[in-house]
């Protein structure tokens, strides 16, 4: 079954999410554990923790219908040893928020090396703070998501995830999530079926879609190959419509949320409602 829904608003409260994403239409969604753009943020209360858990279970919502995001702030392969300690101890402290709400999926950006170290060295980096954050929380799956790999950005490469996974020490609890604008920019072509076919070959390929635990559903104001992070809505931009047409007919992409992060919020009713028109 497909599940296709947006990153919803969690102002309020975490236990906004699931109202918010329910009034749209979404079968799934994402949500900010905490406030993406501040280092330290107050616990998770009680009262949110079981509101959360509760308006789930009565809207529907599974934890693999769940993808939540980290904050913008991480970077778990800064060279910085300051730095790169603020991150694992924000990246921890999500993921033990997401066990507290009964989640199974946490979504993260890599990292980058910011030009002071060499892309191995960063990607090991990554590697050992996802073994320590898992070492200290349960039952959540570190999902590393690709990227366009804008500047020093990594995780533009399938040999990046895949590189990250088998430093992992428990790969039972290590996925990934694939956005569409961010392959497309990167130099994946998925504007035709052609493409899609071989892409995805690869992917499995080099990473293997057992590790598939999410997508970002994306248009992309940039072109092929651009390593620009631009996303666009539907319908729109350089990404056509065929990719997505393709992967809502696909049973490798059921069972995982489908996230829309296209930058028009007051679209995504119509977008879910056009992209589960185009099942067959």
């Amino acid at each position: 079954m497909k599940y296709v829904g947006a990153h919803i608003s969690a102002s309020g409260g975490v236990e906004n999410s699931p109202l918010n994403a329910h009034e749209i239409g979404a079968k799934a969604f994402a949500f900010f554990t905490k406030n993406q753009r501040q280092w330290v943020a107050p616990p998770l209360s009680k009262k949110s923790i079981e509101a959360f858990r509760v308006n789930c279970e009565k809207l529907g919502y599974k934890p693999l219908q769940i993808l939540p995001h980290d904050s913008y702030l991480i970077n778990l392969g800064n060279p910085d040893p300051e730095g790169l300690g603020r991150s694992r101890y924000s990246f921890i402290d999500e993921m033990k928020r997401c066990e507290l709400l009964g989640l199974d999926r946490f979504n993260f950006h890599p990292g980058s090396h910011l030009g002071k170290i060499t892309e191995e060295q960063s990607l090991d980096l990554i590697a050992e703070s996802v073994n320590i954050a898992l070492s200290k929380t349960a039952g959540v799956t570190a999902v590393i998501e690709n990227t366009a790999g804008q500047g020093t950005n990594l995780g533009y490469r399938f040999e990046h995830l895949k590189y990250i996974i088998d430093k992992v020490n428990d790969t039972s609890r290590v996925g990934v999530c694939i956005d569409t604008c961010h392959a497309f920019t990167s130099g994946y072509d998925l504007s035709t079926a052609e493409g899609f076919k071989k892409v995805f070959s690869e992917f499995e390929r080099v990473v293997g879609f057992k590790y598939l635990k999410g997508m970002h559903l994306n248009g992309s104001k940039k072109a092929l190959g651009t390593r620009v992070d631009r996303h666009d809505n539907l319908h729109r931009g350089e990404l056509k419509d065929e990719v997505f047409s393709l992967i809502m007919n696909d049973a490798r992409f059921d069972d995982m949320p489908l996230i829309l992060e296209t930058p028009e919020e007051a679209l995504w009713p119509e977008e879910i409602k056009y992209l589960y028109s185009l099942q067959k």
